[in-house]
């Protein structure tokens, strides 16, 4: 057997022979995930109490190891690696009678944390939202992303508006949120002109509703087509990364933040319904934070540093 099996019985080496023939012929899992996997069940295998070998491993007892390999450091990643093997090696012996329930079964990882997309820097957002062009496509395009950009719009929300969704007198869109839940959002100038902009070639258009963004036959701007839109722009105004809805929100709410360090304005702004949220989204680098909090915390120098 090509895995390490360190101090795992005979029974065990004969079981496991098994269990990899089994994921490359039966489940036919690539030869570097059985490897991940038989990896993880040995190194999860050495942390079991000596009188426990793999064929009778209780729920409890994997619990155990899951929490020891934690202690030692183990990323969420790496557990979470660790417990799918676990599950995948129960499945195996259920399949061969050896068990009746799956030890492993219901247990769950900590939660990865979900990698933040990299907000786009102010100048580069500028050079994406100069788009010369007048004819209709151009103009509904810089108008979605202003709009974007402006409020802070989840995809969702942009792609629900209504032509009376934005009210232009006092430069403002109401936004159907999560839950169902409405918001006002402010909208910057730029974002109104271009809006108004747009909405003057939309007025060519036989429109099936009253959608604020259509396509050139006057259906509803879909959510793919939107996204397929963003990304094109990205790459024609020769961004160095992909535009797509998410990433112009999560530079709206990071140049806010960085404007204004008001938290709970930005987590109005943003509809998020949990404060930590806010928090985790906008996820200041922490250089900013040190000079914001030098600026401005009243004991943070000292005197002959004035």
């Amino acid at each position: 057997m090509s895995t390490q099996t360190g101090d795992v019985s005979a029974l065990n080496i004969q079981w496991l022979q098994t269990f990899e023939r089994y994921l490359s012929t039966e489940k036919q899992l690539s030869a570097y995930t059985v490897r991940n996997y038989l990896y993880e069940l040995n190194r999860g295998s050495a942390l079991l109490p000596e009188n426990v070998h793999l064929l009778n491993v209780s729920r409890e007892h994997w619990q155990q190891v899951l929490a020891k390999l934690h202690r030692k450091g183990l990323s969420p990643r790496s557990l979470s690696l660790c417990l799918s093997a676990v599950k995948q090696w129960g499945e195996f012996l259920l399949r061969e009678g050896v068990i009746e329930l799956n030890p492993a079964k219901g247990l769950s990882a900590p939660k990865q944390a979900k990698p933040l997309p990299k907000n786009i820097d102010i100048d580069a957002i500028t050079h994406l939202l100069d788009i010369e062009g007048k004819d209709p496509l151009s103009l509904r395009d810089k108008a979605m992303m202003e709009l974007f950009y402006s409020s802070g719009l989840r995809l969702a929300e942009l792609a629900a508006l209504n032509v009376a969704s934005v009210q232009y007198d006092v430069k403002e869109v109401r936004v159907l949120g999560k839950g169902n839940k409405e918001r006002i959002v402010p909208v910057g100038r730029l974002a109104i002109d271009a809006l108004q902009a747009w909405l003057n070639c939309r007025k060519q258009i036989l429109c099936e509703d009253n959608a604020l963004f259509v396509t050139e036959k006057g259906k509803r701007l879909s959510h793919r087509s939107i996204q397929a839109r963003m990304a094109k722009w990205g790459q024609e105004q020769a961004l160095s990364v992909r535009v797509h809805p998410h990433k112009l929100r999560h530079s709206f709410a990071t140049h806010m933040l960085e404007a204004s360090a008001d938290l709970r304005a930005v987590q109005e702004l943003l509809g998020h319904a949990n404060l930590a949220t806010t928090q985790i989204y906008t996820s200041l680098d922490f250089q900013h934070l040190a000079k914001v909090y030098d600026n401005a915390h009243p004991r943070a120098k000292k005197p002959q540093d004035k």
